[in-house]
Protein backbone atom coordinates (compact mmCIF):
# COMPACT_ATOMS: atom_id res chain seq x y z
CA UNK A 1 0.00 0.00 0.00
CA UNK A 2 2.17 2.55 0.77
CA UNK A 3 4.45 2.02 -2.41
CA UNK A 4 0.86 2.58 -4.20
CA UNK A 5 0.21 5.85 -2.61
CA UNK A 6 3.71 7.25 -3.45
CA UNK A 7 2.72 6.10 -7.54
CA UNK A 8 -0.74 7.88 -6.95
CA UNK A 9 0.96 11.22 -5.38
CA UNK A 10 3.61 11.07 -8.31
CA UNK A 11 0.70 10.39 -10.92
CA UNK A 12 -1.74 13.24 -9.33
CA UNK A 13 1.46 15.52 -10.03
CA UNK A 14 2.34 14.72 -13.07
CA UNK A 15 1.33 17.42 -15.74
CA UNK A 16 -1.63 17.08 -17.07
CA UNK A 17 -2.84 16.12 -20.64
CA UNK A 18 -5.32 16.22 -22.74
CA UNK A 19 -5.72 12.46 -23.05
CA UNK A 20 -9.32 10.97 -24.74
CA UNK A 21 -12.48 10.54 -22.67
CA UNK A 22 -13.22 7.16 -22.90
CA UNK A 23 -15.80 5.95 -25.30
CA UNK A 24 -18.68 4.05 -25.00
CA UNK A 25 -16.89 0.51 -24.68
CA UNK A 26 -16.38 -1.08 -28.18
CA UNK A 27 -16.75 -4.25 -27.03
CA UNK A 28 -20.41 -3.75 -25.94
CA UNK A 29 -21.11 -1.55 -28.90
CA UNK A 30 -19.93 -4.80 -30.36
CA UNK A 31 -22.15 -7.34 -28.30
CA UNK A 32 -25.53 -4.64 -29.02
CA UNK A 33 -24.42 -4.90 -32.45
CA UNK A 34 -24.66 -8.56 -32.53
CA UNK A 35 -27.67 -8.79 -30.56
CA UNK A 36 -29.76 -6.52 -32.72
CA UNK A 37 -28.89 -8.51 -35.87
CA UNK A 38 -29.39 -12.22 -34.34
CA UNK A 39 -32.89 -10.12 -33.29
CA UNK A 40 -34.13 -8.77 -36.43
CA UNK A 41 -32.80 -10.96 -38.49
CA UNK A 42 -31.91 -9.15 -42.12
CA UNK A 43 -33.24 -10.26 -44.89
CA UNK A 44 -33.31 -9.03 -49.14
CA UNK A 45 -31.40 -5.69 -49.25
CA UNK A 46 -31.01 -5.47 -45.75
CA UNK A 47 -29.37 -8.74 -45.37
CA UNK A 48 -26.84 -7.86 -48.02
CA UNK A 49 -25.74 -4.54 -46.92
CA UNK A 50 -25.33 -6.02 -43.50
CA UNK A 51 -22.98 -8.65 -45.17
CA UNK A 52 -21.45 -5.97 -46.72
CA UNK A 53 -20.90 -4.24 -43.80
CA UNK A 54 -19.58 -7.34 -41.71
CA UNK A 55 -16.94 -7.61 -44.06
CA UNK A 56 -15.72 -4.24 -44.07
CA UNK A 57 -16.02 -4.49 -39.49
CA UNK A 58 -13.32 -7.95 -40.06
CA UNK A 59 -11.11 -6.06 -41.86
CA UNK A 60 -11.35 -2.95 -39.76
CA UNK A 61 -10.87 -4.88 -37.09
CA UNK A 62 -8.20 -6.76 -38.45
CA UNK A 63 -6.11 -3.64 -39.30
CA UNK A 64 -6.85 -2.25 -35.80
CA UNK A 65 -8.88 0.74 -37.10
CA UNK A 66 -10.79 1.74 -34.05
CA UNK A 67 -12.82 4.71 -35.01
CA UNK A 68 -13.84 3.51 -38.45
CA UNK A 69 -14.99 0.14 -36.48
CA UNK A 70 -17.26 2.49 -34.03
CA UNK A 71 -18.34 4.16 -37.70
CA UNK A 72 -19.13 0.37 -38.76
CA UNK A 73 -20.98 -0.33 -35.82
CA UNK A 74 -23.06 3.07 -35.47
CA UNK A 75 -24.00 2.81 -38.98
CA UNK A 76 -25.09 -1.32 -38.45
CA UNK A 77 -27.27 0.09 -35.67
CA UNK A 78 -28.48 2.21 -37.27
CA UNK A 79 -29.98 0.15 -40.46
CA UNK A 80 -30.87 -2.64 -38.13
CA UNK A 81 -33.39 -0.23 -36.00
CA UNK A 82 -34.39 0.90 -39.59
CA UNK A 83 -33.63 4.29 -39.85
CA UNK A 84 -31.47 5.81 -42.76
CA UNK A 85 -27.83 6.12 -42.44
CA UNK A 86 -26.88 9.23 -44.87
CA UNK A 87 -23.98 11.84 -44.92
CA UNK A 88 -25.63 14.30 -41.72
CA UNK A 89 -25.79 11.23 -39.66
CA UNK A 90 -22.34 9.50 -40.63
CA UNK A 91 -20.73 13.08 -39.80
CA UNK A 92 -23.23 13.52 -36.51
CA UNK A 93 -21.45 9.90 -35.85
CA UNK A 94 -17.86 10.93 -36.47
CA UNK A 95 -17.73 13.92 -33.28
CA UNK A 96 -17.18 13.74 -29.84
CA UNK A 97 -16.08 15.82 -26.69
CA UNK A 98 -12.78 15.22 -25.59
CA UNK A 99 -11.22 17.12 -22.75
CA UNK A 100 -8.11 16.97 -19.63
CA UNK A 101 -10.95 16.34 -17.01
CA UNK A 102 -14.58 14.79 -17.26
CA UNK A 103 -14.38 15.40 -13.15
CA UNK A 104 -14.44 19.27 -13.21
CA UNK A 105 -13.82 22.13 -9.96
CA UNK A 106 -16.44 24.78 -11.16
CA UNK A 107 -14.15 27.51 -9.68
CA UNK A 108 -12.01 27.01 -12.43
CA UNK A 109 -12.16 27.36 -16.41
CA UNK A 110 -13.29 24.38 -18.36
CA UNK A 111 -11.50 23.56 -21.35
CA UNK A 112 -13.03 20.79 -23.67
CA UNK A 113 -12.11 20.14 -27.54
CA UNK A 114 -14.56 19.16 -29.83
CA UNK A 115 -12.48 16.39 -32.60
CA UNK A 116 -13.65 13.93 -34.92
CA UNK A 117 -12.80 10.27 -34.27
CA UNK A 118 -13.15 9.64 -38.38
CA UNK A 119 -13.19 11.46 -41.38
CA UNK A 120 -16.85 11.20 -42.40
CA UNK A 121 -18.11 11.54 -46.17
CA UNK A 122 -20.25 14.40 -46.01
CA UNK A 123 -19.25 17.26 -48.47
CA UNK A 124 -18.90 20.63 -46.33
CA UNK A 125 -18.68 23.72 -48.41
CA UNK A 126 -20.18 26.58 -45.90
CA UNK A 127 -18.33 27.92 -42.74
CA UNK A 128 -19.09 25.81 -39.30
CA UNK A 129 -19.56 27.44 -36.34
CA UNK A 130 -20.40 25.22 -32.88
CA UNK A 131 -22.36 26.06 -29.55
CA UNK A 132 -22.11 24.17 -26.51
CA UNK A 133 -25.11 24.04 -23.94
CA UNK A 134 -24.87 22.21 -20.11
CA UNK A 135 -27.87 19.93 -19.13
CA UNK A 136 -28.65 18.29 -16.19
CA UNK A 137 -28.12 14.60 -16.61
CA UNK A 138 -30.66 11.79 -16.28
CA UNK A 139 -30.34 8.70 -13.95
CA UNK A 140 -27.31 6.52 -14.78
CA UNK A 141 -28.10 3.02 -15.64
CA UNK A 142 -26.28 0.23 -16.23
CA UNK A 143 -25.06 1.68 -19.97
CA UNK A 144 -24.58 5.28 -18.61
CA UNK A 145 -26.62 8.35 -18.23
CA UNK A 146 -30.43 8.07 -19.43
CA UNK A 147 -30.61 11.11 -21.39
CA UNK A 148 -30.91 14.82 -20.39
CA UNK A 149 -33.06 17.49 -19.68
CA UNK A 150 -33.45 21.08 -19.88
CA UNK A 151 -30.42 23.42 -20.88
CA UNK A 152 -28.85 24.94 -17.33
CA UNK A 153 -26.35 27.09 -18.92
CA UNK A 154 -25.51 27.98 -22.08
CA UNK A 155 -22.06 28.08 -22.75
CA UNK A 156 -21.43 30.34 -25.85
CA UNK A 157 -21.07 29.86 -29.48
CA UNK A 158 -17.85 29.90 -31.49
CA UNK A 159 -17.28 30.60 -35.29
CA UNK A 160 -15.04 29.55 -37.72
CA UNK A 161 -15.12 25.54 -36.69
CA UNK A 162 -12.73 23.68 -39.04
CA UNK A 163 -14.20 21.48 -41.38
CA UNK A 164 -11.85 18.96 -40.34
CA UNK A 165 -11.96 18.22 -36.91
CA UNK A 166 -9.37 15.45 -37.11
CA UNK A 167 -6.71 17.78 -37.90
CA UNK A 168 -8.06 21.32 -35.96
CA UNK A 169 -10.17 20.89 -33.11
CA UNK A 170 -12.51 23.52 -31.93
CA UNK A 171 -11.52 24.82 -28.93
CA UNK A 172 -13.48 25.98 -26.22
CA UNK A 173 -12.54 27.75 -22.35
CA UNK A 174 -16.35 26.97 -20.78
CA UNK A 175 -17.24 28.84 -17.55
CA UNK A 176 -19.01 26.71 -14.89
CA UNK A 177 -19.06 29.36 -12.43
CA UNK A 178 -22.59 29.17 -10.62
CA UNK A 179 -23.11 25.41 -11.77
CA UNK A 180 -24.84 23.32 -9.04
CA UNK A 181 -22.72 20.28 -8.01
CA UNK A 182 -23.98 17.19 -9.98
CA UNK A 183 -23.69 15.13 -13.17
CA UNK A 184 -24.47 17.27 -16.39
CA UNK A 185 -24.08 16.41 -20.10
CA UNK A 186 -22.31 19.15 -22.02
CA UNK A 187 -23.70 19.06 -25.36
CA UNK A 188 -21.82 20.73 -28.51
CA UNK A 189 -24.04 21.27 -32.28
CA UNK A 190 -22.61 21.77 -35.38
CA UNK A 191 -24.04 23.77 -38.12
CA UNK A 192 -23.15 25.30 -41.44
CA UNK A 193 -24.95 28.31 -41.37
CA UNK A 194 -27.94 27.12 -43.06
CA UNK A 195 -28.43 23.51 -41.09
CA UNK A 196 -27.71 21.63 -38.07
CA UNK A 197 -24.86 19.01 -38.88
CA UNK A 198 -24.95 17.01 -36.02
CA UNK A 199 -22.94 17.54 -32.57
CA UNK A 200 -21.74 15.62 -29.22
CA UNK A 201 -22.40 15.35 -25.94
CA UNK A 202 -19.94 14.54 -23.03
CA UNK A 203 -21.20 13.11 -19.95
CA UNK A 204 -19.34 15.43 -16.93
CA UNK A 205 -19.68 15.52 -13.08
CA UNK A 206 -19.17 19.24 -11.03
CA UNK A 207 -18.36 20.01 -7.80
CA UNK A 208 -17.09 23.10 -6.30
CA UNK A 209 -13.94 22.94 -4.29
CA UNK A 210 -12.56 19.38 -5.71
CA UNK A 211 -9.36 20.35 -5.49
CA UNK A 212 -9.24 21.14 -2.42
CA UNK A 213 -11.10 18.18 -1.18
CA UNK A 214 -8.72 15.80 -2.87
CA UNK A 215 -5.87 17.56 -0.58
CA UNK A 216 -7.85 16.88 2.55
CA UNK A 217 -8.37 13.32 1.96
CA UNK A 218 -4.95 13.00 0.44
CA UNK A 219 -3.60 14.20 4.05
CA UNK A 220 -6.07 12.06 6.08
CA UNK A 221 -5.14 8.63 4.51
CA UNK A 222 -1.60 9.32 5.39
CA UNK A 223 -2.94 8.95 9.29
CA UNK A 224 -5.22 6.47 8.66
CA UNK A 225 -4.53 2.51 9.14
CA UNK A 226 -3.60 1.03 6.25
CA UNK A 227 -6.35 -1.33 5.66
CA UNK A 228 -8.38 1.87 5.20
CA UNK A 229 -6.27 3.97 3.22
CA UNK A 230 -7.52 2.81 -0.12
CA UNK A 231 -11.33 3.62 0.98
CA UNK A 232 -10.14 7.04 1.50
CA UNK A 233 -8.01 7.32 -1.29
CA UNK A 234 -10.30 5.32 -4.20
CA UNK A 235 -12.33 8.63 -5.39
CA UNK A 236 -8.92 10.69 -6.23
CA UNK A 237 -7.54 7.14 -7.99
CA UNK A 238 -10.97 6.94 -9.65
CA UNK A 239 -11.24 10.16 -10.87
CA UNK A 240 -7.46 10.35 -12.32
CA UNK A 241 -8.40 7.00 -14.42
CA UNK A 242 -11.70 8.30 -15.60
CA UNK A 243 -10.08 12.02 -16.40
CA UNK A 244 -7.59 9.32 -18.48
CA UNK A 245 -10.32 7.78 -20.65
CA UNK A 246 -8.97 4.81 -19.18
CA UNK A 247 -12.62 3.89 -17.76
CA UNK A 248 -15.92 5.54 -18.35
CA UNK A 249 -17.72 8.37 -16.01
CA UNK A 250 -20.48 5.79 -15.14
CA UNK A 251 -18.28 3.84 -13.16
CA UNK A 252 -17.58 6.42 -10.68
CA UNK A 253 -20.13 8.74 -8.79
CA UNK A 254 -18.37 11.68 -7.40
CA UNK A 255 -20.99 12.93 -4.80
CA UNK A 256 -21.14 9.56 -3.71
CA UNK A 257 -17.83 8.21 -3.67
CA UNK A 258 -16.55 11.43 -1.87
CA UNK A 259 -18.74 11.62 0.34
CA UNK A 260 -18.41 7.58 1.49
CA UNK A 261 -14.16 8.44 1.65
CA UNK A 262 -15.21 12.28 3.96
CA UNK A 263 -17.09 9.90 6.39
CA UNK A 264 -14.38 6.91 6.74
CA UNK A 265 -11.64 9.76 6.87
CA UNK A 266 -14.17 11.33 9.71
CA UNK A 267 -14.24 8.23 11.64
CA UNK A 268 -10.59 7.22 11.42
CA UNK A 269 -9.94 10.60 12.77
CA UNK A 270 -11.71 9.78 15.86
CA UNK A 271 -9.84 6.76 16.55
CA UNK A 272 -12.80 4.47 14.63
CA UNK A 273 -13.15 1.59 11.99
CA UNK A 274 -16.47 2.65 10.24
CA UNK A 275 -16.30 -1.30 8.93
CA UNK A 276 -15.77 -2.85 12.14
CA UNK A 277 -19.11 -4.16 12.81
CA UNK A 278 -20.74 -2.77 9.49
CA UNK A 279 -23.75 -5.03 7.79
CA UNK A 280 -26.14 -4.27 5.08
CA UNK A 281 -24.74 -3.05 1.72
CA UNK A 282 -21.55 -1.10 1.52
CA UNK A 283 -18.28 -1.09 -0.78
CA UNK A 284 -14.87 -1.57 0.39
CA UNK A 285 -11.61 -0.75 -1.96
CA UNK A 286 -8.28 -2.33 -1.84
CA UNK A 287 -5.25 -1.55 -3.83
CA UNK A 288 -4.23 -3.61 -6.96
CA UNK A 289 -0.88 -3.47 -6.79
CA UNK A 290 -0.24 -5.17 -10.18
CA UNK A 291 -1.64 -2.04 -11.91
CA UNK A 292 -1.29 0.63 -9.68
CA UNK A 293 -4.86 1.22 -9.13
CA UNK A 294 -7.74 0.83 -6.64
CA UNK A 295 -10.67 -1.11 -7.40
CA UNK A 296 -13.71 -1.63 -5.64
CA UNK A 297 -15.88 -3.95 -4.65
CA UNK A 298 -19.40 -4.36 -3.36
CA UNK A 299 -20.53 -6.09 -0.43
CA UNK A 300 -23.54 -7.55 1.08
CA UNK A 301 -23.47 -8.73 4.83
CA UNK A 302 -26.62 -10.13 6.55
CA UNK A 303 -27.84 -8.33 9.87
CA UNK A 304 -27.05 -11.71 11.47
CA UNK A 305 -23.53 -11.94 11.13
CA UNK A 306 -22.04 -10.89 14.64
CA UNK A 307 -17.78 -9.81 14.35
CA UNK A 308 -15.25 -11.41 16.26
CA UNK A 309 -14.00 -15.01 17.16
CA UNK A 310 -16.86 -16.54 19.04
CA UNK A 311 -19.48 -15.48 16.07
CA UNK A 312 -20.81 -18.23 13.50
CA UNK A 313 -19.06 -18.37 9.87
CA UNK A 314 -21.02 -17.61 6.96
CA UNK A 315 -21.31 -18.57 3.54
CA UNK A 316 -19.77 -16.59 0.91
CA UNK A 317 -21.36 -16.09 -3.14
CA UNK A 318 -18.39 -14.43 -5.11
CA UNK A 319 -20.76 -12.62 -7.88
CA UNK A 320 -19.57 -12.00 -11.68
CA UNK A 321 -21.12 -9.06 -13.41
CA UNK A 322 -21.61 -9.63 -17.52
CA UNK A 323 -19.79 -7.35 -19.86
CA UNK A 324 -20.33 -3.81 -19.30
CA UNK A 325 -21.19 -3.86 -15.94
CA UNK A 326 -20.00 -3.34 -12.90
CA UNK A 327 -19.09 -3.89 -8.93
CA UNK A 328 -23.02 -2.48 -8.63
CA UNK A 329 -24.90 -5.01 -11.34
CA UNK A 330 -25.87 -7.96 -8.70
CA UNK A 331 -27.33 -5.28 -5.97
CA UNK A 332 -29.06 -2.73 -8.62
CA UNK A 333 -30.05 -5.24 -11.02
CA UNK A 334 -31.83 -8.16 -11.49
CA UNK A 335 -34.90 -6.64 -9.76
CA UNK A 336 -32.55 -5.87 -6.92
CA UNK A 337 -33.82 -9.29 -5.18
CA UNK A 338 -29.54 -10.38 -4.66
CA UNK A 339 -29.21 -8.50 -0.92
CA UNK A 340 -32.95 -9.35 -0.15
CA UNK A 341 -32.21 -12.94 -0.87
CA UNK A 342 -28.76 -13.11 0.80
CA UNK A 343 -30.27 -12.05 4.07
CA UNK A 344 -33.38 -14.21 3.72
CA UNK A 345 -30.59 -16.80 3.21
CA UNK A 346 -27.66 -15.84 5.64
CA UNK A 347 -24.98 -15.58 2.81
CA UNK A 348 -22.45 -12.85 2.35
CA UNK A 349 -22.18 -11.47 -0.87
CA UNK A 350 -19.08 -10.09 -2.80
CA UNK A 351 -19.13 -8.53 -6.14
CA UNK A 352 -15.80 -7.43 -7.45
CA UNK A 353 -15.52 -5.22 -10.54
CA UNK A 354 -13.07 -7.37 -12.31
CA UNK A 355 -10.63 -4.86 -13.01
CA UNK A 356 -12.94 -2.99 -16.04
CA UNK A 357 -15.93 -3.74 -17.35
CA UNK A 358 -14.81 -5.84 -20.30
CA UNK A 359 -12.35 -7.52 -18.32
CA UNK A 360 -13.65 -11.30 -18.97
CA UNK A 361 -12.00 -12.61 -15.96
CA UNK A 362 -9.24 -14.45 -17.41
CA UNK A 363 -8.62 -16.82 -20.13
CA UNK A 364 -9.06 -19.84 -17.61
CA UNK A 365 -7.07 -22.88 -18.93
CA UNK A 366 -6.69 -22.13 -22.48
CA UNK A 367 -4.02 -20.14 -24.12
CA UNK A 368 -3.46 -16.77 -22.91
CA UNK A 369 -4.09 -13.66 -25.68
CA UNK A 370 -1.41 -13.39 -28.15
CA UNK A 371 -1.93 -9.32 -27.96
CA UNK A 372 -0.46 -8.28 -24.39
CA UNK A 373 -2.95 -5.28 -23.75
CA UNK A 374 -5.90 -8.17 -23.95
CA UNK A 375 -3.46 -10.12 -21.97
CA UNK A 376 -2.62 -8.02 -19.16
CA UNK A 377 -6.73 -6.87 -18.98
CA UNK A 378 -7.83 -10.52 -18.59
CA UNK A 379 -4.69 -11.08 -16.18
CA UNK A 380 -5.56 -8.36 -13.75
CA UNK A 381 -9.29 -9.11 -14.07
CA UNK A 382 -9.19 -12.44 -12.58
CA UNK A 383 -6.56 -11.34 -10.28
CA UNK A 384 -9.44 -8.98 -9.10
CA UNK A 385 -11.45 -11.77 -8.64
CA UNK A 386 -9.08 -13.44 -6.46
CA UNK A 387 -7.45 -10.68 -4.41
CA UNK A 388 -11.27 -9.82 -3.44
CA UNK A 389 -12.05 -13.42 -2.10
CA UNK A 390 -8.86 -13.31 -0.36
CA UNK A 391 -9.74 -10.29 1.22
CA UNK A 392 -13.65 -11.08 2.34
CA UNK A 393 -11.78 -14.25 4.05
CA UNK A 394 -9.80 -12.43 5.99
CA UNK A 395 -12.29 -9.68 7.25
CA UNK A 396 -15.20 -12.20 7.57
CA UNK A 397 -15.75 -15.66 9.57
CA UNK A 398 -16.44 -17.28 5.89
CA UNK A 399 -17.19 -21.34 6.00
CA UNK A 400 -14.94 -22.60 4.04
CA UNK A 401 -16.92 -25.07 2.86
CA UNK A 402 -19.86 -23.01 1.52
CA UNK A 403 -17.75 -20.36 -0.99
CA UNK A 404 -19.81 -20.02 -4.28
CA UNK A 405 -19.38 -18.59 -7.92
CA UNK A 406 -22.13 -17.52 -9.98
CA UNK A 407 -22.57 -15.26 -13.08
CA UNK A 408 -24.37 -13.71 -15.88
CA UNK A 409 -23.27 -13.39 -19.36
CA UNK A 410 -19.52 -12.37 -19.59
CA UNK A 411 -19.86 -12.98 -15.68
CA UNK A 412 -21.14 -16.55 -16.79
CA UNK A 413 -18.33 -17.32 -19.19
CA UNK A 414 -16.20 -16.64 -16.17
CA UNK A 415 -17.56 -18.76 -13.63
CA UNK A 416 -16.62 -21.50 -16.24
CA UNK A 417 -13.48 -20.41 -16.20
CA UNK A 418 -12.34 -19.41 -13.05
CA UNK A 419 -14.42 -22.63 -11.12
CA UNK A 420 -11.17 -24.83 -13.06
CA UNK A 421 -8.76 -22.88 -12.87
CA UNK A 422 -9.24 -22.83 -8.67
CA UNK A 423 -11.03 -26.20 -8.28
CA UNK A 424 -10.51 -27.11 -4.57
CA UNK A 425 -12.46 -23.28 -3.68
CA UNK A 426 -15.79 -23.87 -5.10
CA UNK A 427 -19.04 -25.76 -3.28
CA UNK A 428 -21.09 -24.76 -5.94
CA UNK A 429 -21.51 -22.99 -8.96
CA UNK A 430 -24.18 -20.90 -11.02
CA UNK A 431 -23.71 -19.37 -13.99
CA UNK A 432 -26.18 -17.88 -15.91
CA UNK A 433 -26.18 -16.95 -19.76
CA UNK A 434 -22.89 -17.88 -20.26
CA UNK A 435 -20.66 -20.32 -21.97
CA UNK A 436 -17.71 -22.46 -21.92
CA UNK A 437 -15.48 -25.21 -22.90
CA UNK A 438 -16.64 -28.20 -21.85
CA UNK A 439 -13.22 -30.11 -22.03
CA UNK A 440 -12.56 -27.84 -18.68
CA UNK A 441 -14.81 -29.33 -16.84
CA UNK A 442 -12.84 -32.84 -16.13
CA UNK A 443 -11.45 -30.71 -13.37
CA UNK A 444 -14.56 -29.94 -11.32
CA UNK A 445 -16.12 -33.05 -11.81
CA UNK A 446 -16.82 -32.50 -7.83
CA UNK A 447 -18.47 -29.18 -8.38
CA UNK A 448 -22.10 -29.44 -8.46
CA UNK A 449 -23.87 -26.67 -10.86
CA UNK A 450 -26.58 -24.96 -11.16
CA UNK A 451 -27.04 -23.37 -14.88
CA UNK A 452 -29.70 -21.07 -16.51
CA UNK A 453 -30.00 -20.45 -19.80
CA UNK A 454 -32.61 -19.08 -22.01
CA UNK A 455 -33.68 -20.68 -25.47
CA UNK A 456 -34.22 -17.48 -27.12
CA UNK A 457 -30.88 -15.41 -25.29
CA UNK A 458 -29.79 -13.23 -28.71
CA UNK A 459 -26.61 -12.05 -27.01
CA UNK A 460 -24.96 -15.27 -25.84
CA UNK A 461 -26.57 -18.90 -28.09
CA UNK A 462 -27.95 -21.24 -25.65
CA UNK A 463 -26.09 -23.48 -27.65
CA UNK A 464 -23.14 -22.56 -25.05
CA UNK A 465 -24.81 -23.89 -22.21
CA UNK A 466 -26.52 -26.91 -23.66
CA UNK A 467 -23.00 -28.47 -25.06
CA UNK A 468 -21.37 -28.03 -21.04
CA UNK A 469 -24.54 -29.49 -19.29
CA UNK A 470 -24.25 -32.34 -21.78
CA UNK A 471 -20.61 -32.82 -20.88
CA UNK A 472 -20.78 -32.09 -17.35
CA UNK A 473 -23.96 -34.87 -17.17
CA UNK A 474 -21.70 -37.47 -19.32
CA UNK A 475 -18.87 -37.09 -16.55
CA UNK A 476 -21.49 -37.42 -13.80
CA UNK A 477 -21.50 -34.08 -11.96
CA UNK A 478 -24.28 -33.08 -10.06
CA UNK A 479 -26.19 -30.96 -12.37
CA UNK A 480 -29.48 -28.71 -12.65
CA UNK A 481 -30.04 -27.06 -15.76
CA UNK A 482 -32.92 -24.69 -16.29
CA UNK A 483 -33.44 -23.59 -19.96
CA UNK A 484 -36.52 -20.64 -19.57
CA UNK A 485 -38.53 -21.45 -23.03
CA UNK A 486 -38.58 -17.25 -24.86
CA UNK A 487 -36.17 -16.83 -22.29
CA UNK A 488 -33.63 -13.59 -23.30
CA UNK A 489 -30.31 -12.97 -22.27
CA UNK A 490 -30.81 -10.75 -19.03
CA UNK A 491 -34.50 -11.59 -18.38
CA UNK A 492 -34.24 -15.10 -17.33
CA UNK A 493 -31.58 -14.13 -14.15
CA UNK A 494 -33.30 -12.21 -11.66
CA UNK A 495 -36.68 -15.55 -11.53
CA UNK A 496 -33.61 -17.78 -11.35
CA UNK A 497 -32.15 -16.33 -8.43
CA UNK A 498 -34.35 -17.89 -5.25
CA UNK A 499 -33.36 -20.92 -7.14
CA UNK A 500 -29.63 -20.61 -6.84
CA UNK A 501 -29.60 -19.36 -3.60
CA UNK A 502 -31.98 -22.89 -2.79
CA UNK A 503 -29.38 -25.59 -4.35
CA UNK A 504 -26.26 -23.32 -2.71
CA UNK A 505 -28.05 -23.97 0.26
CA UNK A 506 -28.43 -27.62 -0.34
CA UNK A 507 -24.51 -28.07 -1.20
CA UNK A 508 -21.46 -27.77 1.29
CA UNK A 509 -17.96 -29.31 1.09
CA UNK A 510 -16.86 -31.60 4.09
CA UNK A 511 -13.52 -31.13 5.69
CA UNK A 512 -12.15 -27.64 5.39
CA UNK A 513 -11.61 -25.35 8.32
CA UNK A 514 -13.13 -21.99 8.58
CA UNK A 515 -11.50 -18.57 7.95
CA UNK A 516 -10.63 -16.45 11.23
CA UNK A 517 -10.89 -12.92 10.65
Amino acid sequence: MKRFLVLAALALLLPSTAAPQALPNLSSVRVRYSTQKATVRPEGELKAKIDELDRQIADASRLGRIGELRRLYAKGIALLAGREWNDAVDFANSLVIRSERVVVDSTRPYAVRLEQIYTPEIQLDRPLGAHATLRKRGAQGAQGAQGASEVVKDLGTIDGVARDLRESPAMFELDLQGVPDGGYQLNIDVTDSTRALGGASLAIAVRKGLDDLVSRLEADAKHAPEALRADILFPIDRMRNVNRGRLELRTFDPDQDFADAEAIAAAVRTGKNPFAARTGDFKRHYALESAGEIMPYRLYVPASYTAGAQGAAFPLIVALHGLGGTEDSFFTGYDSITPKLAEQHGYIVAAPLGYRVDGSYGWGLGNPPADPNTRRLQERSEEDVMQVLQLVRQQYRIDENRIYLAGHSMGGIGTWKIAPKFPDIWAAIAPFAGSGTPATLERIRHIPEFVVHGDDDRTVSVQGSRSMVERAKALGIEVTYVEVPGGSHSGVVAPNLPGMFDFFDAHKKNGRATSQP
